[in-house]
């Protein structure tokens, strides 16, 4: 996806915000302003769907590959694809650019690492619970608002709510991992943004994915060595590599030049209620009463995250 226009198909998908805007546009400024607040945030909601189905079925794809090898055809896979998509310039770029990329790569290498060892040790919606609280902890730190302080107590609530009340029965090594990579979360939020604003269209992104699928393969090769080469799980390791990674990071790198650091990390506390819902689904993991209201509690705090945002566009 670069500036040449030789990607035409590519490049109609990354337009997909600029035509919902237009759309609302069409129906008056208020309209407008709607459609341009609302837009990323589809974008984020869609991406949390992607990532956490394709979670799922990296935890199926374990018991074959590995959590390490998981995450080395994870990060391969989309690493090629997005090379092929994008072909991002290399020349052109100042070194500070490069010292981005560098850091958005180990921010995402480190946070798929920790994650699926955390997967794989506890189950997916907790994993999920604990890694989404350094999201929270950057809305809370990063806002200007006290609004959004507020949407992120009530988030954290319904997280701590999931977990049942506590985390103390989990593995504890596996619920560390979790934490860990809520840190590397909240890292690559940071640097995904800057990202986005140095580089045009996907290219920082393919870039910082080839960093950190080039980190991850000694680790992977040592863990499954020729078990990743298998038809089969090259298969579903590319599967992962789509929902996990290609789709969902665009989708968040797009929205993440619209839509304000800490309403972002906010919206991620979907995720323990989308985690949830991808357990029931493909690893048969049972809701309970106390689950949903949990789910409750965390999207009215990503509803009010929203109302939020499309007030703040209002006022412009």
């Amino acid at each position: 996806m670069n500036d040449q226009g030789t990607a035409a198909e590519p490049a109609a998908a990354v337009s997909v915000p600029e035509a919902v805007t237009a759309l609302g546009e069409q129906g008056g400024p208020a309209g407008g302003r709607r459609g341009a607040a609302l837009a990323p945030v589809a974008l984020v909601v869609a991406g949390g769907l992607s990532v956490q189905f394709g979670s799922a079925v990296a935890v199926l794809l374990m018991p074959k590959a590995g959590a390490l090898g998981v995450v080395t055809l994870r990060l391969a896979a989309a690493a090629l694809v997005l090379l092929v998509v994008c072909r991002p310039k290399l020349r052109g770029h100042s070194r500070a650019d490069w010292g981005t990329v560098l850091a958005f790569g180990l921010a995402m290498g480190g946070m798929n690492t920790l994650f699926y060892q955390a997967a794989d040790r506890i189950p997916l919606g907790a994993a999920v619970t604990l890694e989404v609280l350094g999201p929270l902890a950057l809305s809370v730190f990063a806002s200007r608002r006290l609004v959004n302080v507020v949407w992120a107590g009530l988030a954290l609530g319904g997280v701590l709510l999931l977990s049942g009340g506590g985390f103390d029965r989990l593995d504890p090594v596996g619920a560390a991992y979790a934490l860990g990579a809520g840190v590397m979360w909240a890292t690559y939020i940071i640097f995904s943004a800057r990202t986005g604003r140095r580089f045009p269209q996907a290219d920082g992104l393919a870039l910082a994915m080839v960093v950190a699928a080039v980190l991850s393969l000694p680790l992977g090769i040592m863990e499954s060595g020729s078990t990743l080469l298998v038809p089969s799980t090259l298969g579903l390791g590319a599967a992962v590599a789509l929902l996990s990674s290609v789709l969902p990071y665009t989708l968040e790198l797009m929205a993440l030049r619209r839509l304000p650091a800490p309403t972002f990390a906010i919206l991620m506390s979907l995720e323990p209620a989308i985690a949830a819902t991808a357990g029931f689904l493909i690893l048969d993991q049972a809701l309970s009463t106390t689950d949903a209201l949990a789910i409750a509690l965390v999207i009215g705090a990503s509803m009010g995250a929203v109302r939020s945002q499309v007030r703040g566009a209002r006022k412009k």
